[in-house]
């Protein structure tokens, strides 16, 4: 029995879609990453019950924030991006928590400065706050090594290829140290929207672009760039046909980071040689079904599609683009 319903919550399921390719299906994955982070700071003594934890969130980690400092009888502060949809609004005023969202902005950049502008106005007027910086603090990893274990007992033994998008990079980050620290072959491959700063597609813009969480417009110090062996960037036609193509091909209702990562390992297991593929499925399809999947008669057939190999970032194109992330990192680099 579970003491707390975040407990419950973070409580991922491995599906298997095929002998070789399993899903890695979250109701909402940043749970794991925040109660670790809690969990630590309350042991370490940097914060105390009673103590109010703050961080900017897209939607996914306000949620797993909230849930955690109930869980541990902290009080919870949220700068939130205009994508906080009103599900999730009213849960977080239930649960107590404070939430204010930015105005809309033109552009992620844009948004996520001002998310992080404001938590420095908060922090100033209120220095007992404890800032998380999920982008940042690499506790945020900590939380993911009951999933690597999981993983490393239930799939079968040999190499893995791991697919999941970026975003903070906790979560592919960490999955792949503690596989590989349990002495797993594991190859990662990073999923990015265009727009993102992360593996340098600032300069190709995505106007429909509503998977944030993904990527970023500014630097994340929790991203290790040398984990990534191949960076795909995805599109939200290419997101949007990935998604609806995953609920009718296995029933797996999740939000548009997951079709992308679907899409990009069948790509990936159609090329490569025999080992297990598992792509992360970060949260459900709920809050997409207005903005996606609702349009799901523009989806298009996954097998058209195929994304353009790059040996540069100036190569970068719409709908899809692949790299070999360490050779486009030596050329970006010179060496």
């Amino acid at each position: 029995m579970h003491p707390h319903i975040a407990e419950a919550m973070k409580q991922p399921d491995l599906v298997r879609v095929q002998p070789d390719l399993v899903c890695l299906r979250f109701e909402t994955m940043k749970i794991y990453s925040a109660l670790g982070a809690v969990r630590h700071l309350l042991d370490s003594g940097a914060v105390r019950p009673g103590d109010t934890l703050i961080d900017s969130s897209s939607g996914i980690y306000a949620q797993a924030l909230a849930l955690a400092c109930h869980r541990y009888g902290l009080h919870c502060h949220i700068v939130g991006s205009t994508t906080v949809d009103r599900t999730l609004r009213v849960q977080l005023e239930i649960l107590g928590v404070t939430l204010e969202q930015v105005e809309p902005s033109q552009n992620l950049r844009l948004d996520q400065e001002l998310r992080v502008r404001r938590i420095s106005e908060i922090l100033k007027d209120n220095p007992s706050y404890h800032w998380m910086r999920q982008y940042h603090d690499e506790i945020h990893y900590y939380g993911y090594r009951g999933v690597a274990g999981s993983l490393d007992r239930e799939i079968p033994a040999g190499a893995v290829t791991l697919v999941g998008g970026v975003g903070s990079g906790a979560s592919t980050g960490a999955l792949a140290t503690y596989l590989r620290e349990a002495g797993r072959d594991v190859s990662v491959v990073g999923v990015q929207p265009f727009g993102s700063v992360t593996f340098g597609s600032e300069h190709v813009s995505d106007p429909d672009m509503i998977i944030a969480g993904i990527g970023s417009a500014i630097a994340f110090r929790n991203v290790r760039h040398a984990l990534y062996d191949r960076i795909h960037w995805v599109n939200f036609e290419c997101a949007l046909s990935g998604s609806v193509e995953l609920l009718r091909s296995t029933g797996i209702f999740a939000g548009l980071s997951s079709g992308a990562a679907y899409l990009t390992t069948l790509w990936e297991r159609s090329r490569r040689g025999p080992r297990t593929y598992v792509f992360i499925a970060a949260d459900t399809g709920h809050r997409y079904v207005d903005s996606a999947f609702a349009q799901h008669h523009r989806a298009q057939d996954i097998d058209a599609l195929s994304p353009h190999e790059i040996t540069s970032l100036d190569e970068l194109r719409h709908p899809w683009s692949t790299a070999s992330w360490p050779d486009v990192s030596a050329s970006r680099h010179g060496s």
